[in-house]
């Protein structure tokens, strides 16, 4: 379970990693899937907006529901339903549910009730996130645990999950409901697992891809899946958007692990490095461990078990000293290309080509965060 919203992202200096110069070099051959849908916009914004421009009305109408359910609780839960649910973001996962269903017509109430199912799913992990890392920034305003303790928040998510899981059981079949129910475990069972690897690299290093998709890249999946599933989608198709979800959940986690490493508050809009405060070992810091002489990975396990925020200049020399940035890179564009490879089963459509561009926006963020 993630917080960070890549979307959100603007360029974020890594002066401290200008030794990999190889970077650029293979930033500029990165592929490309036809030109319809590049992203040559070098602002994120403008760029992210070409991609969610065509699917704003489906948005608006998660925003509004999303607004309705804050009111669905308790009078006196009420503020921190708003609170929640109406702080900022951009909805990345209702993107997926809309573009998904765009592969296969316009979206419909019920691909925008899903999407609104997921997100509260989504938000009610972010909430709980925050009281595990002790977060007290989120998309750039106080948590709830920050605001309102971590009793209310613990509590409160509980809510989100049950209040999903009420709207999933509106649908006249029981297959999204099971689907949801289903995700939410997986979510929670990844968290779960990475909660017990803290400080383990070699537990981290052996589990680290399936904890990611279970706990980032399941409801990615979910997102894609029930649009699928919602708009008649034939099985292959289905197959071929599920694969999508999972490997853009996977690249988009890597970048987080990234982000929330070499980052500012001020771009991620949340609270960084809490992942190495909470002991919580990402990408780079397996790379580093793994390809560390004994010496140093007795140094950076040091470091990570003793942690202290100082400790944050002794990381970031040890993963320059092992290029760990460039192989990072590598490992997203890795999984943007499959998540390409999976969309060639469906036809051409408005909704594929935006699919597309989400990945070459995931990989124009990714661009971004090499020194200039």
């Amino acid at each position: 379970m993630v917080g960070l919203d890549f979307i959100l992202m603007t360029t974020t200096s890594l002066t401290h990693l200008r030794g990999e110069s190889k970077i650029r070099e293979m930033l500029a051959a990165e592929t490309k899937v036809g030109d319809s849908h590049s992203i040559n916009s070098s602002d994120p914004a403008r760029s992210w907006k070409m991609i969610v421009e065509p699917v704003e009305p489906f948005l608006r109408a998660v925003t509004q529901q999303l607004t309705r359910q804050a009111h669905e609780f308790d009078p006196q839960i009420v503020p921190y339903a708003e609170h929640a649910l109406n702080n900022g973001g951009k909805h990345l996962r209702p993107t997926l549910v809309a573009l998904a269903a765009g592969c296969f017509g316009k979206p419909n109430e019920s691909h925008v009730t899903a999407a609104v199912i997921i997100e509260m799913i989504h938000l009610a992990t972010l909430v709980h996130d925050d009281v595990m890392d002790e977060a007290e920034i989120r998309r750039g305003s106080p948590t709830v645990a920050a605001k309102w303790g971590n009793e209310i928040a613990v509590l409160f998510g509980d809510c989100l999950f049950a209040q999903a899981l009420k709207l999933a059981s509106n649908y006249p079949t029981t297959e999204v409901c099971r689907a949801v129910s289903l995700a939410t475990n997986t979510v929670c069972s990844g968290e779960i697992l990475q909660t017990q690897q803290r400080r383990n690299f070699a537990a981290a290093r052996k589990d680290y891809f399936r904890v990611i998709e279970m706990k980032t890249g399941e409801l990615f999946t979910l997102s894609c899946d029930l649009a699928a599933f919602l708009s008649a989608a034939q099985p292959e198709q289905r197959a071929a958007l599920k694969e999508f979800g999972a490997a853009v959940g996977t690249a988009y986690q890597i970048y987080d692990d990234c982000v929330d490493l070499f980052g500012t508050e001020a771009d991620a809009g949340k609270s960084l490095g809490t992942d190495l405060a909470k002991g919580k070992l990402t990408w780079p810091l397996l790379l580093a461990w793994e390809r560390a002489s004994s010496t140093d990975r007795a140094a950076l396990e040091n470091l990570i078990i003793h942690w202290q925020p100082e400790n944050l200049a002794a990381v970031n020399a040890l993963l320059a000293k092992y290029q760990t940035f460039a192989p990072s890179v590598q490992e997203i564009e890795r999984c943007l290309e499959i998540a390409r490879r999976a969309l060639r089963v469906l036809p051409a459509s408005p909704g594929q080509a935006g699919l597309l561009a989400l990945t070459d926006f995931l990989a124009q963020q990714t661009a971004a965060l090499v020194v200039q």
